[in-house]
Order: structure tokens, then C-alpha cells, then sequence
């Protein structure tokens, strides 16, 4: 079999740079995003590697992190250390016993409780990065173009625009690196069908613990059918048939693993006019579609969530610009008692930036009238229509529209 193109990925530089200024490294993500080629593929020479899914290295770091430590000693790369929270302990002493930087880089998903041995056992030694599946620039090659996306009356516009039909094929191929050269149904199935049944099943719903598979697939179905709607607890256990408590526990470890995002309301103590509900969004478009059914990507854009997927689509295409920049984006979504809707506010430097996101081709003045709305709360930057405009279009003194590959 051929090797597959390597494309570089945005956050190569920051793995460099954060592993100059800091001991350790922490690189988390969903599975097979390319946590383990991005870090094999940025470090020199000499850096050992070492997978904690080999169950005799896994038996080795749970019973002796001591000696596992001096077998794999640094500049070192640990897999999926998640597996083995023993060694977060003997990993503070070996960086605190050095002056050196870059040590230990690791991989991991961000459960729960790894997340806390990190923060407890580690915090000051460690810089933990967010990794994502590909973005729109690392698919066409440009990663290291890409920057943190904010609205601009000049947009970026280096990436090539692609027709409706296209954009519809990317958002239903999905961003993991062997999901986006499938465009036959049948091995883009063979692809999810594997990747639900081998990591959700295994890392997730063993994570919970999960009885009835049954009840957990039908959740899954029922969530990824919910991809850009508001989350309602009540209405998922309905279909699901489990309790509204367990949706909640279930959601949460979905949050955590990185599957799903969880984007919330504006809300201002001074007006109790706004939805507190947040809106929920499937990180992998391509994931989603296999859990809703859309078997196609002709079937994806001419069905009825058509809307909600282009949605989920800019949205997570937006957070990626800044997760792969190392930063964290503050973002919410805005909706008052009365209807008037912002789908995407981005915070910066105390201003807002509003964002809405529609799939036609034919911005309308109308479409930003909730900008305006939104300005005598808050003060609002320049905002922008995401659409699939094939040119830049002004909207109003402060808005225009772009084309959703100016993202």
C-alpha cells in the first residue's frame, strides 16, 4: 500500500515552540485525528516512542512507572497515557529533577480523570494542547497559513472556493486523516463503522460503563441527528429511552472525549431575557453524517439537515483556526425572547465579533439585522455573513459576507 500524503498540520509550530518553553507536553484529541504522526513527525532524532495501547508496555507503566520511566527515559514520546495515571507521580519527579525543556511528550484523550492527575500532579510543567481533525487549510495543504479566524472587512481568501456540491463532499467525508480521501460510500462506511465500533465503544461507552450497547448506539444516532441544535436533555431520553440523567452523564463524557462541543449562550446578569441552553455540535462532520444516516453526500445536502450540517461545519472549521494556534477561542451564541439570533459571537480584546452562518449563496441584508440588535448590549467589532457566496459582498457599514472557504 501506497504511503499516505503527509500534510502539515498547523499546530507543528506551536509543538515546537511550547516544547522549548515547557517540561512536558500534553497533546489531546479524539483517536485518530494524527495526535501520534504530528509529534513523531516534529521531534529530532533520538526521541524514543512508546504506545501505552501495547498491553505489555501498559502492564509494564501500571506495576513499575519507576522502571518504565528509566527504560523510556527523555526525550521521549508516551501514547495514550491516559491508560496508566500511575506514572503522573514519578513524571513530576524526573521533571522536577531537570532543568532541561521538552522532556516528555505525551498523547491522550481528555477524559475526566486524566485531566485531573495532569493538572494536580503537573500544572506549571506541562503546556496541553488541543488537537482536532483536519482543517479546511491543512486539507489543501496551506497549514501553516492558517490563523485564528476573526471577521474582517478584507477577508483572507487564500484558499480555493469550491461549489455547493464540493463543500457538501468535504463536510460528509469528515476531517479524520483517513477519512478525507474516501469519497466511495462503501469504504467511507467501512471507515466510521470501524472507528464507532473499535474507539467509541471501547473508550467511551467502556468509560461508562455502558450495559445496554443497544441504548448507547441509538444515543449516539440521536445526538449526531441534533448536531447545531439547542441540547435538551428531556427530548434525547425520550428517543433514547434512558433517563434525562444519564443523557447528562453520557453528553458530558462525549464533551470531554472531544466528540461533541458544547457551545453556550450569551447571557448578562442585567437582562434574564436570554436562552441558557447551550447548543450542541458534532466535532466531525463525517462522524455525524454515519450516525444520522446520511449515507451520501448527495443525500447529505439535498436532505433536511442540510443547514445544521453546513452549520456544524463553519463552526468547527472557526474553532480549529484558533485550537490549532494553540488558543483558546471565547465564543457563544446569542438569542433573546424575542427570536433575534446570532449564530457564533467571538470575544476579542473586549469587543464582539458576530457571526452568522447560512447555506445559500444569496446573502440578504437581513440576515445580520440581529447584529444591531446585539450592539446595544455589547460593543460590537466588524461581523460577517458565512455562506456560500462565491465573492465578498458588503451587508451594512460594519458586516459583509464571505464565502465559507474565506473562514
Amino acid at each position: 500500500m501506497a504511503e499516505r500524503l503527509y500534510l502539515e498540520r498547523t499546530l507543528a509550530k506551536e509543538i515546537r515552540r511550547m516544547s522549548e518553553n515547557f517540561k512536558a507536553i500534553l497533546l489531546t484529541g479524539p483517536r485518530q485525528i494524527g495526535k501520534t504522526t504530528l509529534l513523531k513527525r516534529s521531534s529530532d532524532t533520538g526521541r524514543k516512542y512508546v504506545t501505552l495501547d501495547n498491553q505489555s508496555d501498559l502492564l509494564f507503566a501500571k506495576t513499575d512507572p519507576r522502571g518504565f520511566l528509566d527504560a523510556y527515559s527523555p526525550p521521549v514520546i508516551i501514547d495514550e497515557i491516559q491508560y496508566a495515571p500511575e506514572l503522573f507521580p514519578y513524571i513530576k519527579i524526573l521533571l522536577d529533577n531537570s532543568d532541561q525543556s521538552g522532556l516528555i511528550w505525551m498523547t491522550g484523550s481528555q477524559q475526566y480523570d486524566m485531566m485531573k492527575n495532569v493538572t494536580e500532579s503537573l500544572a506549571g510543567r506541562i503546556a496541553i494542547i488541543d488537537m482536532l481533525g483536519f482543517s479546511a487549510y491543512e486539507r489543501e495543504g496551506m497549514g501553516t497559513q492558517q490563523d485564528p479566524f476573526l471577521p474582517s472587512p478584507k477577508p483572507k481568501s487564500i484558499l480555493k472556493k469550491k461549489s455547493m456540491i464540493d463543500t457538501f463532499k468535504i463536510i460528509w467525508q469528515g476531517a479524520f486523516p483517513d477519512a478525507i480521501s474516501k469519497e466511495d460510500p462503501k469504504n467511507w462506511n467501512a471507515f466510521y463503522d470501524s472507528y464507532v465500533r473499535t474507539y467509541l465503544e471501547r473508550d467511551v461507552r467502556q468509560l461508562l460503563n455502558v450495559g445496554n450497547e443497544i441504548s448507547f448506539i441509538t444515543f449516539l444516532k440521536v445526538v449526531a441527528a441534533r448536531t447545531a441544535q439547542e441540547l435538551n436533555f428531556e427530548d434525547i431520553a425520550r428517543n433514547v429511552g434512558i433517563s434525562p440523567s444519564t443523557v447528562k452523564n453520557w453528553i458530558s463524557v462525549l464533551k470531554t472525549s472531544g466528540i461533541i462541543y458544547l457551545l453556550q449562550p450569551y447571557f448578562k446578569n442585567i437582562t434574564k431575557r436570554l436562552t441558557k441552553t447551550p447548543k450542541l455540535y458534532f466535532m466531525d462532520t463525517g462522524l455525524a453524517a454515519y450516525l444520522a444516516g446520511w449515507t451520501t453526500s448527495e443525500a447529505l445536502q439535498f436532505g433536511t439537515s442540510a443547514g445544521a450540517f453546513f452549520e456544524t461545519f463553519v463552526v468547527t472549521e472557526i474553532l480549529k483556526s484558533y485550537k490549532h494556534n494553540a488558543e483558546n477561542p471565547s465564543v457563544c451564541f446569542f438569542r433573546d425572547e424575542k427570536g433575534h439570533e446570532i449564530d457564533l459571537l467571538i470575544q476579542k480584546h473586549g469587543k464582539y465579533y458576530p457571526v452568522e452562518i447560512k447555506k445559500h449563496a444569496t446573502p440578504l441584508f437581513k440576515d445580520v439585522s440581529a447584529f444591531k440588535i446585539f450592539s446595544k448590549i455589547e460593543t460590537v467589532e466588524y461581523g460577517c455573513e458565512i455562506c456560500l457566496t462565491p465573492e465578498t459582498q458588503l451587508l451594512s457599514n460594519n458586516a459583509n459576507a464571505i464565502s465559507v472557504w474565506d473562514i
